[in-house]
């Protein structure tokens, strides 16, 4: 682990200037309880609070989701940057100079980059909507009327429209920009030596970051054409199709002044904008690729409830199918809206209204019950060998639930659909294979349990050493009695505040350390002393016993009589320690 190359005397002057609370207080509603702030945690949906900020360490803690970090994490996860741009946010809000010394020569390069590339976009979706309320853009307002498009939606999703191949090129040349730069930004390309705007004669529909940045386009041809009827810039060193959310900007808007009750996600961004036009604004859909987990990373932040609403067409289901494979392994609940009809979400609104639409959203399904439709639909249950291959492929599902108090209602459902007794498809979900893994997993718990305790006494003594609690015995050798924990012992040694470890390059991502960042003393502050002195006693008798055991094979092994005499005075101090449970052994050694 390294320091993220700013040095570390200015990043605790920044945090000293720019105090959690205060930081906090401006995205979340805290109350002080104590010497701790609550407030309902900003990542994972939640009613009662369990987000804690510890103002004299400058961190915060989710007893919920257990997100942890100090104020520039906290930035970067409401603001979702890196961790740069949370530091020059918060410089920002001080009047700190980030110092120029500390930023290598090619990372300067590379944002300077970067804000060229966001400038060029900037200028490119705001010249884009003024076309549209030119005298030559009625393709476009025509277009818009058919749709219903309000002048809400227009200003929300910043649509705009492209003139022609050459009117955007020759605007950014006045404003300065060099072909290169327009190549790298992806609004333009060049054919023949000749530069030409690459979205030409679509409606433009900007794509924005949770930072509100423009970051690329999607556009949608509005006459006849032999090209794709819908059409994104080309990747670039800002958009990268995998990761971008569209409408997200709007989501976290929406955050930032109200809980959202729920992310509901669509296939495209036609849907995405008749859904906030319908009223349901927390509609977002991925940039025409499959879901990635970026995607639900991103998603996951603004809540933990979780809604599919793709068409109901038969693309649409698969789509469906392949996004639970992909969000069942996250702690969220994850639901399905089945819209009728095979319609997408616009041609409901539009046909059924927005009542019909809530009515189905309110009636979405757990995502397990809509495999087992599926699955239902795929196979002709009257016929013994599909009903077979029905059963096989559900419980296959079920399996993946992980746990038997789970199986038990999904059960129940395939019983009644395949009027196979209860007992039978318990012994088929318990394979044989599963329960010998089970019973290995038993086993294993039996044979570590010593070492699972000698592990929580660890965990308490590297918890109590880097928080400075003031029953550690300074007297030993703490190096020598926790043997294979060096690189934490490394960085409690450094004596540095708690909130300067989230500095560290990975420091955020290793779990281990965080538990012991967020360490909670409350069960053993009665009488912690003693419970410290028994932690430290039970690993380091283990670690006597080892040298008794490594010296007691010596024994066995030499031949040489002064030798001999010599480990046989080593084995009785140790069997001495032993007995008087005496910790001379660690002491430090001057």
């Amino acid at each position: 682990m390294e320091n993220k190359g700013v040095t570390a005397s200015w990043l605790t002057e920044l945090k000293r200037k720019n105090e959690l609370a205060t930081i906090a207080s401006s995205y979340l509603h805290l109350e002080q309880k104590g010497r701790r702030f609550w407030a309902c945690c900003p990542f994972h949906n939640e009613k009662t609070p369990s987000f804690s900020i510890n103002n004299d360490d400058g961190i915060y803690y989710c007893f919920g989701c257990k997100e942890s970090g100090d104020v520039i994490k906290f930035v970067q996860k409401l603001e979702n940057v890196d961790f740069m741009d949370a530091v020059k946010i918060l410089a920002d809000k001080v009047g700190m100079e980030i110092p120029e010394f500390q930023t290598s020569d090619k990372r300067k390069e590379g944002q300077k980059k970067k804000e060229r590339l966001l400038s060029v976009l900037d200028y490119s979706y705001k010249h884009y909507m003024d076309n549209l309320y030119g005298k030559d853009a009625k393709v476009a307002q025509d277009y818009i009327k058919s749709r219903k498009f309000t002048r809400r939606e227009l200003e929300d999703f910043k649509i705009g429209f492209s003139k022609d191949w050459n009117d955007l090129v020759n605007y950014l040349k006045s404003k300065g920009f060099s072909d290169d730069e327009m190549l790298e930004a992806g609004v333009c390309a060049k054919k023949n030596n000749h530069l030409f705007d690459v979205l030409a004669g679509r409606l433009i529909f900007p794509i924005f970051n949770a930072f509100n940045e423009c970051i690329g386009f999607s556009a949608r041809a509005l006459e006849k054409t032999d090209f794709a009827k819908y059409k994104n810039t080309a990747e670039t060193a800002v958009f990268q199709k995998g990761k971008v959310v569209f409408g997200i900007n709007l989501l976290k808007a929406q955050k930032q002044q109200q809980l959202v009750k729920n992310v509901i996600l669509v296939e495209g961004q036609m849907d995405v904008i008749a859904m906030h036009k319908g009223g349901f604004k927390s509609a977002v859909a991925c940039m025409g690729t499959a879901l990635t987990k970026d995607h639900i990373s991103e998603l996951k932040r603004y809540s933990d409830q979780i809604l599919l609403c793709f068409d109901g067409d038969s693309a649409g289901v698969k789509a469906t199918v392949r996004a639970i494979d992909m969000w069942r392994e996250e702690n969220v609940n994850l639901k399905v809206v089945k819209l009728s009809g095979g319609k997408d979400p616009d041609e409901i609104l539009n046909t059924l209204g927005k009542e019909k639409l809530q009515e189905m959203i309110d009636n979405a399904i757990p995502y397990m019950q809509y495999l087992i439709d599926y699955h239902k639909s795929r196979y002709n249950l009257e016929s013994p060998e599909e009903k077979g291959k029905f059963v096989k492929d559900v419980l296959a599902e079920i399996k993946k639930l992980g746990s038997p108090t789970l199986y038990e209602p999904y059960l129940e459902i395939i019983r009644d659909l395949s009027k196979i007794p209860l007992d039978v498809l318990r012994r088929d979900i318990n394979s044989s294979e599963a329960k010998t893994k089970f019973v290995f997993k038993e086993t294993s718990v039996v044979q570590t349990a010593n070492s699972s305790v000698d592990e929580k006494a660890q965990k308490y003594i590297l918890s109590c050493l880097l928080h400075k609690r003031e029953i550690v015995d300074k007297r030993l050798d703490y190096g020598r009695i926790l043997e294979g924990y060096e690189k934490y012992l490394e960085i409690i040694n450094k004596n540095m505040p708690l909130s300067s470890i989230f500095d560290i390059d990975g420091a955020s991502e290793d779990a281990y350390l965080m538990e012991l960042v967020n360490f909670n003393f409350a069960e053993f502050e009665k009488d912690e002393e003693r419970y410290f002195k028994e932690c430290i006693w039970r690993i380091a008798e283990q670690r006597l016993k080892k040298f008794q055991a490594e010296y007691n094979e010596k024994y066995r092994s030499c031949e040489d009589l002064e030798q001999r005499a010599e480990i046989a005075r080593k084995l009785g101090k140790l069997a001495l320690q032993l007995k008087n449970k005496s910790l001379e052994e660690f002491y430090v050694r001057r």
